[in-house]
């Protein structure tokens, strides 16, 4: 059966145009990578749960602090070629900032084959990015959110560059 999460995608207006706040995948094989390496804060549903609980929870289990208040938006999902699922949700959030990405972990055998098990972060690293740039780095399967988000906010929003 196909994986479903769901995700918060927290946007705000600068001078040069839309902002999504996005984290880096953490982990060995994401470690030097930039393009496609980026995802929305996001996580798989618990039994039970609803969509946008689980994107509030994975929010402060990946970054390390509770998401902001405010109306959230919802986006509906987005299908990966390999028929998972994220739905995602997006929130305005002009002044949220952190300091550091504190995140929960995830273990891992590493070296491969090396018989010694190594725990990473589920998100190395999170900082806020013009429009342009987060297409560029967000995983291919999530850049649909990017498209959803602009519909939503009525189109006329500028990519802010790269």
């Amino acid at each position: 059966m196909p994986v479903t999460s769901a995700g918060l995608l927290l946007h705000r207006e600068r001078g040069d145009g839309l902002e999504v706040f996005l984290g880096h995948m953490g982990g060995p094989f994401w470690a030097k990578k930039d393009a496609a390496a980026w995802s929305i804060p996001k996580g798989e549903l618990d039994a039970g749960e609803e969509p946008l609980a689980a994107a509030r929870r994975e929010f402060a289990e990946e970054i390390g602090v509770d998401p902001p208040g405010g109306e959230v938006m919802d986006l509906g999902p987005v299908r990966y070629a390999s028929g998972k699922t994220v739905h995602v949700f997006a929130l305005a959030a002009p002044d949220f900032e952190v300091d550091a990405v504190v995140s929960e972990t995830f273990e891992l055998e590493w070296p491969p084959h090396s018989g010694r098990t190594v725990a990473f972060p589920e998100v190395d690293r999170a900082e806020w990015m013009p429009l342009g740039r987060a297409a560029e780095r967000l995983v291919v399967g999530q850049r649909p959110a990017l498209s959803a988000l602009v519909a939503r906010l009525g189109g006329g929003v500028e990519d802010g560059g790269s």
